[in-house]
């Protein structure tokens, strides 16, 4: 299977438009400050630039697993080896039967959706319990991820 780039990288975008919502004062942004011990002068210093820029880097990083998670054929694949051409015909006429099998968005946020659910938001709770952060903190930055991943999970799916 080939990876598609495009799909990994308009995934990775994605959540910089998650986030411009989510963490809008309107929406949850002032309560992740308040949570998270932010503020508008920390805000304003940074390479905003670098900071946007390894949060892309980061998110393609994390749409590069996300497509074996969400992609069943990606396991059929993986079980070869990763070279098709040397497979048995098994792995042939799996994917003559299963190629295309459940590649829709829809199939792809549910598989984000329980990514979020199941890894994300374990791993920001549990951060969150030994940083001292409020379960406040933990939904919305958990919520966040479980958003993206449902996102990128249906990107990823329907166009790979």
């Amino acid at each position: 299977m080939e990876i598609n780039f495009l799909a990994l990288l308009v995934a990775a975008v994605s959540t910089l438009l998650v986030g411009f919502v989510w963490y809008h004062p309107k929406v949850f942004g002032t309560l992740w400050m308040k949570e998270s011990g932010m503020t508008e002068d920390k805000m304003k210093g940074g390479n905003m630039f670098l900071i946007f820029g390894m949060a892309v880097i980061y998110a393609f990083l994390m749409g590069i697993i996300l497509q074996s998670l969400a992609i069943h054929q990606w396991g059929a694949f993986s079980m070869v080896g990763g070279d098709a051409a040397s497979a048995k015909p098994s792995y042939e006429a799996f994917m003559a039967d299963y190629g295309t099998a459940f590649r829709t968005f829809k199939h792809g946020a549910l598989h984000g959706f329980l990514t979020g659910l199941f890894l994300a938001l374990p791993i920001i709770g549990t951060n969150a319990l030994f940083e001292k952060r409020s379960w406040k903190y933990t939904l919305v930055s958990g919520g966040f991820w479980i958003v993206c991943f449902t996102i990128m999970g249906g990107i990823i799916c329907a166009w790979t």
